[in-house]
């Protein structure tokens, strides 16, 4: 067959079609100090910097051999263009929420009739128009913004958060109601810009903190809403142990599914997807194998990826900033080494 560029490989995955060889790249946060350093843009003038950013970005695929250029580098925009107060980040530590303005009410909570020239939106959405200048039309972007959960939690808090799921529910349907049309909004608008994909983080979402019946009660509606209303393609992650939340994440209309190490049965994971016709991204372990592990083992874990299927081969997560730029490559080598 016809060797394809990288953006049509992973657009050939979200459609169906065979491809060459599996992708391989993140769909999750992955700047680390080596890429900085190498590239000449760092942290924190990379997380607001839009030039910065894109030379951050594309270093994933020129340093690393990465075949995505995924960006921003942190899930806080969303929640800082809604008014949480926001602690800026270091070279080593992403942008993180401090507070929300609607931990004791949500009385007054919209989505903002600017929001899309609030914060750091307005910057992200020139990086698309840098990036893509700057790399033509061979390499798929993928645009990560924190989902309707995370950002529930973000205007609120975890604690007021999971109270409400028990006390107040209504309460909590509105929120998220509110957050999803953020989501929905901030997604097309990056989408029109001409991300190829976008992919929604939604770490509260796991069921290590959201019971997986309240998760199919009061979180997925809204995310198959959130899939309904983007108008191009979409990815959902979700952190932690998702077994027990994978059929209910494959069933929202995302054409694909991203998850970590933690995931219990891979194989299980897979073929559930699979039957709900959803792409499977994942699952080399970011907080050992791929922070700490030699080459070899970063090789070794992503051939039991491979071997269980996945169609995208990925860190779990977001990368931790010390990770070798030697085991970025090594996930490269290995996919190269599976498929040829």
């Amino acid at each position: 067959m016809e060797d394809p560029n990288f953006k049509d490989r992973l657009l050939h995955i979200f459609t169906g079609k065979q491809v060459d060889k599996v992708p391989v790249g993140s769909f999750t946060t992955s700047p680390v100090v080596e890429l900085m350093d190498m590239c000449g843009a760092a942290r924190p003038e990379a997380d607001h910097d839009p030039n910065k950013m894109a030379l951050l970005a594309i270093s994933q695929h020129e340093i690393a051999g990465f075949e995505t250029i995924r960006f921003p580098f942190d899930c806080t925009v969303l929640g800082e263009a809604m008014g949480c107060e926001i602690q800026a980040g270091t070279k080593e530590r992403t942008p993180a929420i401090i507070s929300g303005p609607f931990k004791d009410s949500i009385e007054g909570l919209e989505v903002p009739d600017d929001l899309l020239d609030r914060g750091r939106i307005p910057s992200m959405l020139k990086v698309v128009d840098i990036i893509r200048d700057m790399v033509g039309d061979e390499l798929p972007i993928i645009a990560g913004f924190e989902g309707p959960t995370d950002l529930a939690v973000y205007l609120s808090d975890l604690k007021s958060f999971l109270l409400w799921t028990i006390k107040d529910r209504e309460r909590v349907e509105q929120l998220l109601d509110v957050c999803t049309d953020a989501c929905i909004e901030l997604g097309n608008a990056y989408l029109q810009q001409g991300v190829d994909v976008v992919c929604i983080a939604d770490a509260v979402a796991s069921p290590e903190l959201v019971q997986p019946s309240d998760f199919e009660e009061l979180i997925k509606p809204r995310y198959s809403r959130l899939a309904r209303s983007l108008n191009g393609l979409s990815v959902l992650h979700v952190c932690g142990k998702a077994d027990p939340i994978i059929s209910h994440m494959t069933e929202c209309g995302f054409d694909g599914i991203s998850i970590e190490e933690s995931i219990q049965d891979l194989k299980t994971a897979v073929d559930i997807a699979h039957k709900n016709n959803t792409v499977i991204i994942g699952n080399v372990s970011t907080s050992v194998t791929m922070f700490s592990g030699t080459p070899q083992q970063v090789k070794e874990e992503a051939f039991k990826s491979l071997d269980a299927g996945v169609d995208i081969l990925a860190p779990g997560c977001g990368l931790a900033p010390q990770t070798p730029i030697q085991n970025l490559k090594a996930l490269v080598e290995a996919r190269n080494e599976y498929c040829a």
